[in-house]
């Protein structure tokens, strides 16, 4: 048996040839691999030496020869096949171990050049593995060092593998092969005339892992699955440990997602609870139970069967007060021992862990750092909307008072607790906040003005007093109907972004009603 190992990346590669050359397996290798194995006393011979070609173009062509294509694409249960290798002297090579020339991490660097890129492009490798993953039934191809073990396992125990794992090699390394395509096509896609780089490719290569199937989609009668990001951001929703529960279904997902996304936007210690999509309550405190029992006060029937996430650890009061409702999803970045055994007694709660690095938030970090994606996209009839991401995050230093009247510390908080929460609330959406907790929440509403009533309406239905609240517009009043609304439902502070034709009359009338009204200057649509 010959084995054809050619790696960029060397992680135990030394450790895995020794093996295979105690099995008795030949070692074939290249350049800087081939002196590794050497160095290291392991009996190796060059490609070079196989071909009777040197490397040449400066290692550009090594391994693009019939010696080698020949013996990874011969089948051997084909006499004419092996009838052409005895004919010209070649030997099969039946386990081939490749890495490719490290494309993404060079392209990932600062002030990468295109020549750079260029020199990073694998063109042998790829050829190699797409060889050798066609025809395996006859040659094991090993694309990562993660493979080693499992393939050793194998040898040692029958001296071949089985066509199981051979082909689920295969499946590997053409999933590789695309990867590694798609992200050449979408670097060089990116750059225009003038050498500058788009932030659309011209084309875009969707590269995404399947972590499950589910039982089914939005609605029983639609099929569905939950794909990763191939480098997946530290701290997101798909990097999520289940500690307990049912499997997780199309809709929990999806709503996991906007009450994680919406809770890791507060530095203090925040609780937020989402039902179908919207934040039903949100609120921080001094520790996790506080933030929870105020969230939960802002809309309790809705919080039935809602999906709950932290930002902060989950203790035993937390979590005794959660354990009193129902729960669908419950995500924290951590619990401590004692509040995961008393969730046992809801085996059907699903508890997931999302650790946040310890470099998560921190001033300066990519959106990449702070778990966000950095692009969205929208499905459409055969086609996508690709945008960034809304990672905006609005400081004091953005506001601009438009009212005579001028807010108070505690307004101005209040204004920017509830313009965080309007972020994640489908348009139109309107928040009523006080105290660092929403009051009363509307969302989804073709009229601005119905979003404000049915925000007043879950506010009474909760028991709870819109009196001097701050109130966040995802988008601009375009008449002052909207604001007549939240003031007489008690609201005494208002941030929206502005730009309407009709701010002039809209400021009156926050003038006219004595409240204080800020712009941001940004629209939050969530649609």
């Amino acid at each position: 048996m010959n084995a054809l190992i050619s790696v960029s990346d060397k992680t135990g590669v030394v450790d895995f040839a020794r093996e295979l050359h105690a099995l008795g397996i030949k070692l074939l290798s290249t350049g800087g691999t081939a002196k590794l194995l050497a160095d290291q006393g392991l009996p190796v011979t060059e490609v070079a030496e196989l071909t009777g070609f040197p490397e040449m173009l400066d290692g550009r062509v090594k391994t693009l020869h019939p010696k080698v294509h020949g013996g990874l694409l011969a089948r051997r249960d084909q006499p004419e096949h092996m009838a052409a290798l005895a004919e010209h002297n070649i030997d099969t090579i039946d386990l081939l171990v490749v890495n490719l020339y490290p494309f993404e991490a060079t392209v990932a660097k600062a002030g990468c050049t295109l020549e750079d890129a260029i020199e990073n492009i694998d063109i042998g490798g790829p050829a190699m593995v797409r060889s050798a993953a066609k025809n395996w039934k006859d040659v094991g191809v090993l694309t990562d060092s993660s493979q080693y073990a499992v393939v050793l396992a194998e040898l040692k125990a029958s001296g071949m593998l089985t066509d199981k794992t051979k082909f689920a090699l295969s499946v590997a390394a053409f999933n590789r092969i695309s990867q590694y395509d798609g992200a050449i096509s979408d670097y060089l896609s990116r750059i225009q005339e003038d050498g500058n780089h788009a932030l659309f490719p011209a084309q875009s290569n969707g590269r995404f892992i399947k972590l499950q199937d589910l039982r089914y989609g939005e609605n029983p009668h639609q099929q569905a699955a939950f794909y990763r990001d191939l480098y997946p951001a530290p701290g997101s929703l798909v990097t999520a440990k289940q500690l307990q529960g049912k499997e997780l279904s199309y809709n929990n997902i999806a709503d996991a997602d906007a009450a994680w996304e919406c809770v890791k936007s507060f530095d203090v210690p925040a609780c937020v609870i989402v039902k179908h999509a919207n934040p039903c309550g949100v609120a921080v405190g001094d520790d996790a139970l506080q933030a929870y029992e105020k969230a939960f006060k802002t809309d309790p029937t809705s919080a039935f069967g809602g999906i709950i996430a932290f930002n902060r650890t989950v203790d035993v009061p937390a979590a005794l007060q959660i354990s009193k409702q129902f729960v669908e999803v419950l995500m924290a970045p951590a619990y401590t021992p004692e509040a995961l055994e008393l969730f046992k007694a809801k085996a059907n709660v699903r508890v997931l862990q999302i650790e946040l690095p310890d470099s998560f938030g921190k001033a300066g970090n990519s959106d990449w750092d702070n778990g966000r994606n950095a692009v969205d996209v929208k499905r459409v009839g055969s086609g996508l909307l690709m945008q960034t991401a809304d990672n905006h995050v609005l400081t004091l230093a953005d506001l601009k008072v438009v009212s005579k009247a001028q807010p108070t510390q505690q307004q101005l908080e209040d204004l920017l607790f509830a313009w965080k929460v309007a972020k994640y609330v489908k348009s139109n959406a309107i928040v009523f906040c006080a105290g660092g907790m929403t009051m009363g929440v509307g969302a989804g509403q073709m009229s601005r003005l119905d979003s404000a009533r049915i925000a007043s309406i879950k506010a009474q239905h909760a028991g709870l007093s819109l009196e001097n609240t701050a109130v966040a517009s995802d988008a601009f009043f375009p008449f002052r109907d909207g604001l007549d609304v939240v003031v007489d439902a008690g609201a005494t502070c208002v941030i929206q972004p502005g730009g309407s034709m009709r701010d002039p009359e809209v400021i009156a009338a926050a003038d006219e009603r004595g409240v204080v009204m800020v712009f941001t200057g940004v629209r939050h649509f969530r649609h």
